[in-house]
């Protein structure tokens, strides 16, 4: 089963490279963030015509995430548990069943900036409900795993500047604690079991040829519990996207599971 994620930077300003990408490397399940949409206007006909099942937790011009699948989708929930009064569209859960069953979170962390401040406050508050999330996926001793735009650089390796990153919250030592929090419950960092070393970005900023330059950073990941772990095949970024027509500035992250 091939999964992944990919930060698509608005639905509608992705409405033909999207369906390309799709068309080109066909994976089973994709996590989608920054859907800007609300749900009834996200064009599921899209998607449904390939195949697709989909399920999305929208919100009007910002945030929004979504799942598409070609396994059926179970137990879908929204919202990142732990505080009711957040009307942000950040989190998304579903069970897809291949040969097993696969519980499998989608999520857009909140970036943080101008840090510190109220954004921070909010991005390390929400990391922290993400935090006993994962303890409940891990307690499970079930395969499962949470993906998408974390908003994290985890190491210095991450970024081709690292000192033009280090007063900002995705770097901040508090952000990269926070991660290596969750990750310490026992999750793997899919892409890092599989490729080490610098030079692996998943998001390119649009401005000053950052591209053209490969000054990029990477911050979209796959966390897998041990059970999903023991699975893996595979994890890749699919960097060239990033040059094609009208592209998102992120690139997709997949990971392959034995399912």
């Amino acid at each position: 089963m091939k999964i992944a994620t990919f930060n698509i930077n608005g639905i509608k300003a992705r409405a033909e490279a999207l369906p390309r990408w799709l068309d080109d490397a066909q994976p089973d399940v994709v996590l989608l963030q920054e859907i800007k949409s609300v749900d009834e206007n996200f064009p599921r006909e899209m998607f449904e015509e390939r195949g697709y099942n989909v399920e999305t937790h929208g919100q009007k011009s910002f945030n929004g995430v979504a799942v598409l699948s070609k396994f059926p989708l179970e137990d879908v929930t929204r919202g990142l548990p732990g505080d009711e009064t957040d009307e942000q569209a950040r989190w998304i859960e579903a069970t897809v069943v291949g040969k097993k069953a696969l519980r499998i979170c989608g999520l857009y962390l909140p970036n943080g900036n101008p840090a510190p401040g109220p954004k921070y406050d909010y991005k390390l508050a929400w990391m922290e409900r993400l935090y006993h999330r994962a303890q409940e996926l891990i307690a499970s001793e079930e395969p499962a795993l949470m993906a998408g735009d974390y908003n994290i650089i985890p190491q210095a390796e991450d970024a081709a500047r690292p000192e033009a990153w280090h007063e900002d919250a995705l770097f901040r030592p508090e952000s990269r604690e926070a991660f290596r929090k969750i990750l310490n419950l026992g999750f793997t960092e899919a892409f890092r079991a599989r490729t080490q070393g610098p030079g692996h970005y998943s998001f390119w900023d649009y401005q000053a040829g950052a591209w053209n330059r490969n000054d990029g950073i990477r911050i979209d990941h796959f966390l897998v519990t041990p059970q999903a772990a023991d699975l893996m095949r595979d994890c890749r970024i699919d960097s060239d996207i990033r040059g094609h027509e009208k592209p998102s500035d992120h690139v997709p992250v997949w990971v392959e599971l034995d399912l």
